[in-house]
């Protein structure tokens, strides 16, 4: 019989550059993602979710501390998170979790991670960089007191098997399990996508996404290892559920799905992300458990920047005053007002870069040529402007049109608002070169949309 008394238990089941058209949900119709499917359609779907940093170790540096990458100092990668930083493991502990981590951690400068480097999570089977420490089928991990772990069989499946074990030994009191995969992301070292045998050019030249169909990048040659990724890691996610639910956990376990950032498959710079568009930005996000079932699906913009404070939120636990997002609760009780209709994007490495992202439009201005590796410049020149209502997969850039100038100039408004509020030092937006719109034409209710 579950006990309703206690604190719920929370896992993360988190994945690495996975687009949100992948699933079902979002309309891929290839079957990838049953689990996920479900999940969404049982629990809580967050429609329109985003990251914050379309990068590894940022992004993670923002579902741990619920700090943007400029906050925390984690801009780009290979930046370890710095000592003394507070993560969600330190307010689990605090609160009477075990916590624990398995996976990839992307936090620290080196491998194995030593105690201080973890985040304060207690149970550690985890690489900062798995990708450089396992293949597909040599899972390679180290565990608490820094001993090389080879776990058996295809890297999703060992690792879900090292999480069902955690789960099971932990199942009487309540856990914080943070479980996080290298796929759907490139094997490194050979730019390729490899998914288990059983998929292998199961799902090459099936469906495409309209973005790569007209942009091609090396979609052809990668999508159907990555969709095999994909397929396998739902799976893992269906097992997950079924540890829950033959431990008599499942009324008390929250299990909440999202990815670090999507993939572009070098069509909008030289590898696969680092961009504001869609196909780098937005992530499949779902939650299911106690508080979030049958709450339907949430078409407000949520950020990765949320999810931490809605996480502590659902357990109970008060909700740090320095953390930089908010808890998505009140959505789930469709209490809407007050909740911004845009989310706010900061790009690094592949040049310094900005972005608002309405529901309706795109913004996105970037560092003038040569500024790369800082966490912020003063002067910053417009780049990007999509229509996601008559372009939702961004293929004409409307910036510098005549006839978007009230809609750019309300979009930079806002953009250099948000920059401040997340502790950015107020910049300068350089205005694109004006072009003629021919046919095109925004309406005054449409500027504000």
């Amino acid at each position: 019989m579950a006990n309703q008394s206690r604190q719920p238990n929370v896992i993360v089941f988190f994945t690495d550059q996975q687009r949100w058209d992948t699933t079902g949900a979002h309309g891929n119709p290839l079957g990838l993602t049953p689990n996920f499917d479900r999940m969404a359609s049982r629990g809580t779907h967050l429609y329109h979710s985003f990251t914050c940093q379309p990068v590894c170790g940022p992004a993670r540096s923002v579902f741990q501390t619920g700090l943007y990458p400029t906050t925390t100092g984690c801009f780009r990668n290979k930046i370890p998170l710095p000592e003394g930083s507070r993560t969600l493991a330190h307010y689990f502990n605090d609160a009477g979790y075990q916590t624990g981590y398995i996976g990839k951690w992307h936090l620290a400068d080196e491998n194995p991670v030593p105690e201080s480097g973890r985040g304060g999570y207690k149970y550690w089977l985890a690489a900062n960089a798995l990708e450089s420490t396992s293949e597909s089928y040599d899972a390679v991990v180290f565990d608490n007191d820094n001993e090389r772990v080879k776990l058996p069989g295809y890297r999703v499946d060992a690792l879900t098997d090292a999480a069902i074990r955690f789960i099971d030994k932990e199942q009487d009191n309540p856990f914080f399990l943070f479980l996080s995969f290298l796929e759907p992301h490139h094997q490194n070292h050979r730019d390729d996508y490899p998914s288990p045998d059983v998929y292998t050019e199961a799902y090459t030249g099936r469906w495409t996404p309209p973005d790569l169909t007209a942009l091609g990048g090396n979609s052809a040659q990668n999508l159907g290892g990555y969709y095999g990724m994909v397929k396998r890691l739902d799976e893992a996610l269906g097992r997950i559920f079924d540890a829950v639910k033959s431990l008599d956990l499942a009324e008390e376990t929250i299990i909440l799905f999202t990815s670090d950032h999507g993939c572009h498959f070098k069509t909008r710079n030289s590898e696969y992300k680092r961009s504001c568009h869609e196909s780098s930005i937005r992530v499949p996000t779902a939650v299911i458990g106690p508080g979030f079932d049958s709450r339907g699906q949430i078409r407000e913009l949520v950020s990765l920047i949320d999810i931490a404070p809605t996480l502590l939120d659902a357990a109970g636990i008060e909700v740090p005053a320095q953390m930089q997002g908010r808890s998505i609760l009140p959505l789930l009780r469709r209490e809407t007002e007050g909740w911004r209709d845009d989310v706010y994007v900061q790009i690094s490495e592949d040049g310094i870069g900005r972005a608002i992202r309405t529901s309706r439009w795109k913004y996105a201005v970037a560092s003038l040529e040569g500024a790369k590796d800082a966490p912020s410049t003063d002067i910053y020149e417009e780049r990007y402007l999509y229509d996601l209502q008559a372009d939702p997969y961004e293929l004409t850039n409307l910036i510098g049109f005549e006839s978007h100038r009230d809609v750019t100039a309300v979009l930079k408004e806002r953009l250099l608002r948000r920059m401040v509020e997340a502790g950015e030092a107020p910049a300068t937006i350089n205005a694109a070169e004006s072009k003629q719109s021919r046919q095109r034409r925004v309406s005054a209710s449409e500027v504000r949309a």
